[in-house]
């Protein structure tokens, strides 16, 4: 991220979820506001029957910001029904659950935890979509590279004493493993039940040339915005160091497991492809007595 400027990849990530609300049925993740926050704009240019060549070349893309925003809310839901009452986004770009938070009537507090820049873009989105900030869900700017999580939540209202959920979408490839670490183990450190789910990319190298060249495609455009690649984790290795972190539970899912999960019976063909990025959760459990 650049330091005055707000992510230029959260509004494509957003208007996929917003095609995926208009042009997919049925749909593996529902989230209405998504079309009212890209702004009218972006949302006229998603008209169903009239594919664009954005819509013809992304849907595996659509279908993957779709998935990995679904599989955060099943885990989260999860925690709630575990006892979690503190739910914590990072890099929240343009997400929506805090201002449609299903889980509000049993306590639920949301926190986006985002660049300056961005959440200040996003505050004028808000407004000019006319969705309001509700009293549940805090903002919070913070640089995931010169800042510690644990300051810029402490004067939130953020419980240091209570469980929580995080979710880390479309981030973790930006970071320095340095950050990667430093945030895994503030999340490992919290009470548990907790747990964190995050998506990620696998190492150039372990893709076949075909896939080596959308990587190629895809990294020379986030680096042309700004925002380059940086970590590539590799699965058996990540696992472990959950582990080694006291993360009790981990589950990863590849391409093939997401689309049984989420697209399985589907006559559209939507589903994802490719090796490239994973999705993974890792949960505490409480210690028995």
């Amino acid at each position: 991220m650049q330091d005055q400027i707000a992510s230029r990849t959260a509004l494509r990530v957003a208007v996929r979820r917003a095609e995926h609300q208009i042009l997919d049925v049925p749909r593996v993740f529902e989230d209405a506001l998504s079309v009212r926050i890209i702004g009218p704009e972006a949302a006229a240019k998603i008209v169903p029957g009239v594919v664009s060549r954005t819509q013809r070349l992304s849907p595996s893309f659509r279908a993957y910001m779709a998935v990995r925003s679904r599989y955060a809310e099943d885990e989260l839901a999860a925690a709630v029904d575990a006892g979690v009452r503190q739910y914590v986004v990072l890099g929240a770009g343009l997400d929506t659950f805090g201002y449609r938070n299903p889980h509000a009537a049993a306590g639920l507090r949301v926190f986006e935890v985002d660049h300056p820049a961005t959440q200040a873009w996003k505050r004028e989105r808000l407004a000019e979509a006319g969705i309001p900030i509700p009293p549940h869900t805090t903002l919070v700017p913070a640089n995931f590279e010169q800042h510690s999580l644990e300051e810029e939540l402490r004067p939130t209202g953020f419980r240091f004493d209570e469980p929580a959920f995080f979710s880390w979408l479309g981030v973790t490839p930006y970071l320095t493993d340095r950050a990667f670490e430093q945030t895994l183990a503030f999340v490992a450190a919290m009470p548990a039940p907790g747990g964190i789910v995050f998506d990620y990319a696998v190492p150039r190298e372990g893709l076949n040339p075909v896939q080596q060249k959308a990587f190629d495609a895809l990294a020379e455009r986030v680096a042309n915005a700004g925002e380059p690649f940086q970590l590539f984790l590799d699965p058996e290795a990540l696992r472990a160091r959950l582990h080694s972190l006291g993360f009790s539970g981990v589950e990863d899912l590849d391409y093939l497991a997401m689309n049984a999960r989420y697209f399985a019976d589907r006559t559209d063909g939507l589903r994802v492809r490719g090796r490239l990025a994973r999705l993974i959760s890792a949960t505490r459990s409480p210690a028995r007595r």
